[in-house]
């Protein structure tokens, strides 16, 4: 027996989705310059909306997102969007059996699609550039996972009922 609570969650709102979206579209483009390591906020946003409203998130916004991030970034046109696109499918994929787990372990389950993202994206610079990035390229992939718990519970946070529940409230 479990002994965290167990929330039944409101309807998701769709403009929560779009205004989410957008926020991690906006952090990432700030300029963090060469800092190695940091996290891919659009990356984690695509795949928590993915597991928990595959309906709505799917595969086609994932694509419209890279294709934005390739814009930004001025990168081969379709990098981003063929590793954002990979990541919603398999984040769909395994959106079932990822809701059974707590935050953190959900975090394990996290950092392979991360992983995958990256080596997408490194393999397509490697054949247009010639040149491989260090080991530490995928330190990104490690913060965005490690961030997924606090990304969990922000994003889930508008969507739980109160706990101690007031008799004048209907829901």
């Amino acid at each position: 027996m479990s002994s965290r609570p167990q929330y039944i969650l409101l309807p998701v709102n769709p403009l929560f989705i779009a205004a989410t979206l957008i926020l991690a579209f906006l952090l990432d483009l700030l300029p963090w310059g060469d800092i190695m390591g940091v996290p891919d906020f659009l990356a984690l946003v695509l795949i928590f909306w993915s597991v928990h409203q595959p309906r709505r998130v799917g595969i086609g916004l994932a694509f419209t997102m890279g294709i934005l991030m390739d814009v930004h970034e001025a990168s081969l046109l379709g990098e981003n969007a063929l590793a954002y696109t990979l990541l919603s499918y398999f984040a769909i994929m395994i959106h079932r059996r990822l809701l059974w787990f707590r935050p953190a372990t959900q975090a394990l389950h996290v950092l392979p699609l991360l992983f995958l993202m990256q080596t997408v994206q490194m393999l397509i610079q490697v054949m247009v550039s010639g040149k491989f990035p260090s080991w530490f390229y995928f330190l990104q992939s490690v913060s965005s996972a490690a961030l997924w718990p606090l990304v969990t519970w922000m994003l889930l946070a508008p969507q739980r009922r109160a706990v101690d529940r007031d008799d004048t409230r209907p829901i």
